[in-house]
């Protein structure tokens, strides 16, 4: 039996320089109002780093961009620094870059800005720009491959006999377009045919999403796909591309794409490395049997962290969704701190302008039972009125913070089985009953073409997807 080619995959990993920030309110709200741990970045992918070195069966780290948060100098000093140190352990490191690696210059759309968060505000700090990019990572991927296109930062390299891979580096103007030009599509499409000619399996990597993790993402932000995603799948199932890693979204989501002649691929998304439920992928690939399987990888501890409780649960509590959950009850027991902390989470200063009615409004919000909801939705949910009753004494926010926490890690926990599901589904299929008799534009516009407010809550409530956004066994 042949030895399995294996590698990670890394995304995300936003990193931040302590030499970046002081332990003052703007950073600390900066981290509050985002989705990801800014002030452990360092550690969290320390963790990780750790990891891979550890383990002396697989050799080969992708990193597929948003390596580090502001385009700021000092951070790509830091994290190009961890890269050496992985290939003095002897690892093969492949590097792409994103939007948030550098800064506008004038000539693009991007609007990252490099600064140092100080006691009462920021300073400009040495920011680098998109041209930079190239020979900063020249060493971790484009001098070891066999095609390069320089314009973009793409390159393609053989990872073993049989197998390549393509890491396409997005190469748009930081807003309106995110992929590659007519001149990359062009390099990619010839890479590509020229690897199904010579028989290779072919993974590609590229940061932007080829598929959705949610149809409404594609609706509402098509800018931040992969430019040219339309192509990309044509030319992916031409291909016999199978596996494309995709990062951006900072969402746990494993897709799959069919057209119309039965050819296919996986849209593998990886959640951000410094997520509250940060994971990398590990792939091990059978590359006579030309299967691979793709697992996915936490820390378990966390230094930096509290050691009493996992790293998950401390990091889930110091962003806005997690932050949110663990300050209501301080709603009825201390309005004041709550307001203090709930800032850059919520409108504080509207809460505390109308004070007396915000207060109450939330003690309504947090004790507002599941059976209210479930009345409301009675005609589409089919529950009984002794199973609506026997949820007066449930609390309608606890299942609905359990779909936000699951957002980002994917695997939403509720089952059409399950009375959760069928509230929220029954509210949803109410709402669009009323949507129909009266429009309401401002929600209407935000419903995909012959889509409904149901079809967009589904995929949130459950994975009906592959039925697992954390592994994968395919053929490629």
């Amino acid at each position: 039996m042949t030895t399995p080619l294996q590698f990670y995959l890394i995304t995300d990993s936003h990193y931040v320089s302590k030499r970046n920030w002081v332990e003052a309110e703007p950073f600390t709200g900066r981290e509050k109002g985002d989705q990801i741990a800014l002030k452990l970045s360092p550690e969290i992918l320390d963790g990780f780093l750790e990891k891979i070195k550890a383990d002396e069966q697989t050799n080969i780290v992708l990193f597929t961009g948003d390596n580090v948060n502001n385009g700021d100098k000092n951070s790509h000093e830091e994290f190009i620094a961890r890269l050496r140190d992985l290939q003095a352990a002897g690892k093969r490191v492949f590097v792409t870059t994103a939007t948030h690696d550098y800064c506008g210059d004038g000539e693009d759309e991007n609007f990252f800005h490099a600064v140092r968060y100080t006691e009462t505000g920021t300073e400009d700090i040495e920011s680098v720009h998109k041209g930079d990019l190239f020979d900063m990572y020249y060493d971790f991927g484009p001098a070891e491959a066999d095609s390069v296109h320089k314009e973009s930062g793409s390159y393609t390299v053989l990872l073993s006999p049989g197998c390549r891979l393509v890491m396409i580096n997005d190469n748009g103007n930081g807003r309106s377009h995110c992929g590659l030009f007519q001149d990359g599509m062009q390099w990619l499409t010839e890479v590509l045919k020229k690897a199904k000619a010579d028989g290779e399996i072919v993974f590609a990597a590229v940061h932007h999403p080829v598929l959705p993790p949610w149809e409404v993402y594609r609706h509402l932000v098509e800018f931040e796909m992969v430019g040219g995603y339309a192509l990309l799948k044509t030319l992916f199932c031409e291909e016999n591309v199978h596996v494309v890693f995709t990062g951006h979204t900072h969402v746990q989501n494993i897709q799959k794409y069919t057209d119309e002649q039965g050819r296919w691929f996986y849209d593998v998304s990886t959640i951000a490395l410094v997520s509250a439920y940060g994971k990398m992928r590990k792939v091990s690939v059978d590359v006579e049997a030309r299967r691979c399987k793709i697992t996915s990888v936490q820390l378990e501890k966390l230094e930096g962290a509290p050691q009493d409780k996992p790293p998950q649960e401390y990091l889930y509590r110091i962003n806005f969704t997690g932050l949110l959950e663990s300050l209501m009850p301080l709603i009825k027991t201390d309005f004041n701190r709550f307001l203090s902390e709930a800032s850059c989470v919520l409108p504080t200063d509207k809460l505390k302008k109308h004070r007396i009615l915000a207060k109450a409004a939330l003690k309504k919000l947090d004790a507002l039972p599941l059976s209210v909801l479930a009345k409301f939705g009675k005609k589409y949910n089919g529950l009984t009125k002794t199973e609506i009753a026997a949820l007066k004494s449930k609390r309608a926010l606890t299942p609905l913070f359990e779909v936000m926490r699951c957002v980002f890690p994917g695997n939403a926990p509720f089952t059409p089985d399950t009375v959760e599901y069928k509230v929220f589904t029954g509210v949803t299929k109410k709402a669009d009953a009323l949507l129909k008799r009266f429009p309401v534009e401002k929600v209407t516009k935000l419903i995909p073409p012959g889509s409904s407010l149901t079809e967009m809550a589904i995929p949130m409530l459950y994975n009906n997807r592959t039925g697992d956004d954390d592994n994968l066994e395919t053929e490629v």
